[in-house]
């Protein structure tokens, strides 16, 4: 049967490829009899562009296990097949075209093979080794609530360990993230807790952190309030060395991270950031469209900030991005760097290497004049838009690449906060 597409819905396509979006949207809703306002097709900031592509970028990335039926997780469940729209049935060819549209819309213009993006599937989840907890927790606080699961090794048993805070990208969960990335394992081996902070569909529809939202780049505000309040609740309640607090993050949860550094230096001793991008790198929809494609210009130089009496510091990073990511251009991992390094006097030195699942690497080391590494970029050859070195079990992961969640935990343990300046 043939089904022609309305006329508004290939004029709102058109200027979407154009980049008129507020042109695109007006198309959209004469289509919809003006039923749907702009934020429930994904155009405003709060439902903004994901950063993570619904298809696989290519073979060596893995898909992720199916769950079994009837599992709950954080995820939401996959939506209907077709739009209920002023309480019509809309025709699932006609829903398709749609969510066609919106999801070309929500990525800035980008063409994802296949048309729609997925949900990815939540992973089964593994046995705990006998002693270890992964609860699930809620935090509140004037800016909101956040679910978020925290990991507890079988090794803690009330004595001061370190803090790993993970921000998982779009379309994830804390347990998607947590199986992907095997930080647990990781967590078991050095006795070390993990907190997963979890972003709502009602804050942001492809469940991205609001990296690109000015509102939410600010010390105790908006999300980073969030995710610090997080990261002060489980200090509070369990024995976490202050000196040993770190945070890293995935894509949008990566730009998360950053933000995290720049406004929490006396928080956080160290940062990761996988495919991220730098803190600052854009203020609404537009400038993160073009930040993303590597058209944003250099990051802007930051107010470091610090606690009364203290001095600002550098908060070292350790940085993951693969050369052939076609959803956050390469070119953002240098931007990061360039950033985090800003005044201070660092020399370069670069190794070349290959994991053992095949990728080679550059490891770009950038030491001071102690011979301390403060910034760490390591480049994955061949690599697309996932976590290096990640399992199956978990969504957007390339078990191929170098163990980035090794390298990261190493990094983290070898660069507490100097005495002095973790928070009272």
């Amino acid at each position: 049967m043939n089904f022609s597409l309305p006329a508004e819905l290939l004029e709102a396509t058109r200027l979407t490829k154009a980049g008129q979006l507020t042109e695109a949207t007006a198309a959209l809703q004469r289509m919809l009899g003006a039923g749907l306002p702009v934020n429930s097709v994904a155009l405003q900031a709060r439902h903004g562009p994901p950063t993570i592509d619904g298809m696989v970028e290519g073979p060596e990335m893995a898909q992720p296990k199916l769950a079994p039926p009837g599992n709950k997780t954080f995820s939401d469940a996959v939506e209907d097949p077709a739009f209920r729209i002023k309480n019509k049935l809309i025709k699932p060819v006609l829903a398709n075209s749609l969510r066609g549209f919106i999801d070309q819309t929500a990525h800035g213009g980008f063409h994802l093979p296949g048309g729609l993006a997925h949900r990815a599937p939540t992973p089964i989840p593994a046995d705990l080794p006998n002693g270890a907890e992964f609860l699930a927790c809620t935090f509140s606080n004037q800016a909101g609530s956040r679910p978020y699961k925290l990991y507890l090794p079988s090794g803690y048993h009330g004595q001061s360990v370190p803090l790993i805070v993970m921000l998982h990208g779009c379309t994830q969960s804390p347990d998607d993230f947590a199986a992907g990335t095997r930080m647990n394992a990781a967590a078991e081996e050095h006795t070390c807790l993990v907190a997963y902070p979890g972003q709502t569909s009602s804050a942001n529809m492809q469940k991205c952190w609001n990296w690109f939202s000015a509102a939410d780049q600010q010390r105790d505000a908006g999300e980073p309030s969030l995710i610090a309040g997080i990261t002060r609740e489980v200090m509070l309640d369990y024995a976490i060395d202050p000196r040993c607090v770190y945070i890293a993050g995935l894509s949008a949860g990566g730009a998360a991270a950053a933000i995290m550094g720049d406004a929490y230096p006396d928080l956080y001793a160290a940062i990761g950031v996988h495919s991220g991008l730098a803190c600052g790198a854009a203020r609404d929809m537009p400038s993160a469209f073009a930040a993303m494609q590597g058209n944003g210009g250099p990051a802007p130089r930051r107010a470091r900030t610090a606690p009364a009496g203290s001095k600002p510091r550098v908060v070292p990073a350790i940085v993951f991005h693969g050369d052939k990511d076609t959803t956050v251009n390469p070119k953002n991992a240098d931007l990061v760097v360039a950033q985090l390094g800003q005044g201070a006097s660092l020399r370069k030195r670069v190794e070349k290497g290959q994991a053992a699942g095949g990728l080679a690497y550059s490891r770009v080391l950038h030491v001071n004049a102690n011979e301390e590494t403060v910034v760490e970029q390591w480049v994955i050859h061949g690599a697309g838009h996932a976590w290096s070195g990640g399992s199956p079990a978990g969504s957007y992961t390339l078990p191929r690449g170098p163990d980035a969640t090794g390298e990261m935990v190493r990094f983290f343990l070898e660069h507490p906060l100097p005495p002095g300046m973790h928070q009272k």
